[in-house]
């Protein structure tokens, strides 16, 4: 078949600051791993690699779980890897879905014969420890499934609470923890997590393409005790791990420099040390957050529930926030994403994860916004730039 054109130019995409839901900013640390002389993927070096990565990963999961590994595909792959490793034909599964995420996570269970219970949340609130338990006693499912940070709608949703009560009907705790691992607390083993996946390119800042998880004792007899073998070869973690410990048994061949890079962008989330990052977080989110409500523009979901790292701005009435998200690409290189499910088209989802939740990200975004919601014909209230930077400097309210 003929080619459309006689010459292709370089790749070059020109600087973009990502403030959407992901991929968020990479340290220029990470952009140089990459760029290191492939090996095999059984070659010693590599092996190091690999246990390099376990290691950290563990600090980040906060855990001494000895399944911890990174499974070489993104997010998505690693909530699909957990699901039909945990979940047999005719296994009853209760799957709280309060966005796109838990929605992605309720359809997989079907496709793998699990017996799935919905249990529908209201947009933009999280479950309660009650609506759990009412929805536990009236069926016995072996594993239960939540969304820590719903990329969706911003939820950040508690699990201290809710962790016992699914324990105490005896199910497994599957826990989404794509937009909040790196970002804000998450204690695998001290809140009792069973199973927890994430991705390698939000608060972690590594490229996509990779999904750590981690799976305890329990998890692991129940995946022994399996009738059925996992019908993905692929994602059948009992041969996965045989790569990753023990034999390192060859299973696939794994995307070298894709390591490299997440390999350095968790030492540089042990350098910085982990509780340092979550307040850097926190402390970028106030920010943000009081310049947009000196604008005058609303949040989507309340202020107790919000996740500091992914928050959907609404868009004021009669602006096309497309045409915005546009505006802030071409004229700033500033990329937000749009709403996803409930909230598409009517909603910017702003990323303040990892190496994107730093000071002169927060005061670009807010700047550039403002001009661009003027540029098509929105007043603004306040200066969030003026805002913000009061917060940063301590003499405003947060």
């Amino acid at each position: 078949m003929p080619l459309h054109h006689d010459s292709f130019a370089p790749l070059d995409p020109g600087r973009r600051v990502l403030m959407g839901p992901g991929p968020s900013d990479m340290h220029p640390r990470v952009y140089q791993a990459m760029g290191a002389p492939l090996t095999g993927h059984l070659d010693p070096y590599f092996i190091g690699v690999m246990d390099d990565t376990k290691a950290l990963l563990r600090y980040v999961f906060q855990t001494e779980n000895a399944m911890t590994l990174a499974i070489s595909a993104t997010g998505s792959a690693g909530m699909e890897t957990c699901i039909c490793n945990l979940v047999e034909p005719g296994d009853e599964v209760l799957i709280c879905v309060g966005g796109v995420f838990g929605d992605r996570m309720a359809q997989m269970v079907e496709r793998h014969g699990g017996r799935l219970i919905r249990l529908e949340g209201e947009p933009g609130r999280p479950f309660t420890p009650e609506q759990v338990r009412h929805a536990l006693d009236g069926c016995r499912p072996k594993v239960v499934g939540l969304v820590h940070a719903e990329t969706s709608t911003g939820v950040l949703q508690p699990l201290e609470e809710i962790i016992p009560v699914i324990h105490e009907h005896g199910a497994l705790v599957l826990v989404d923890t794509v937009a909040s691992l790196g970002g804000t607390p998450v204690k695998v083993d001290a809140w009792g997590i069973d199973v927890c996946y994430t991705g390698s390119q939000k608060c972690l800042s590594a490229p996509p393409g990779l999904a750590p998880l981690t799976l305890n004792g329990r998890a692991l007899e129940a995946i022994a005790a399996r009738k059925t073998p996992v019908d993905s070869w692929y994602m059948d973690l009992s041969l996965i791990n045989a790569y990753w410990d023990g034999d390192r048994t060859y299973h696939h061949t794994a995307p070298v420099s894709l390591f490299y890079a997440l390999r350095e962008a968790l030492v540089l989330i042990h350098e910085e040390g982990l509780e340092n990052g979550h307040r850097r977080h926190a402390a970028n989110y106030e920010a943000f957050r009081a310049g947009i409500d000196a604008m005058g523009l609303a949040f989507f979901v309340d202020p107790p529930h919000r996740a500091p790292t992914i928050n959907p701005v609404l868009a004021p009435e009669g602006i096309d926030e497309a045409a915005v998200r546009s505006r802030l690409l071409k004229d700033y290189g500033l990329e937000l994403g749009g709403g996803l499910g409930a909230l598409k088209g009517k909603a910017w989802r702003v990323g303040l994860m990892g190496q994107s939740s730093q000071r002169d990200h927060v005061i670009l975004c807010l700047g550039a916004l403002e001009q661009a919601l003027r540029a098509e014909g929105s007043e603004v209230a306040e200066s969030g730039v003026s805002a913000a930077s009061a917060v940063y400097a301590g003499t405003g309210t947060a």
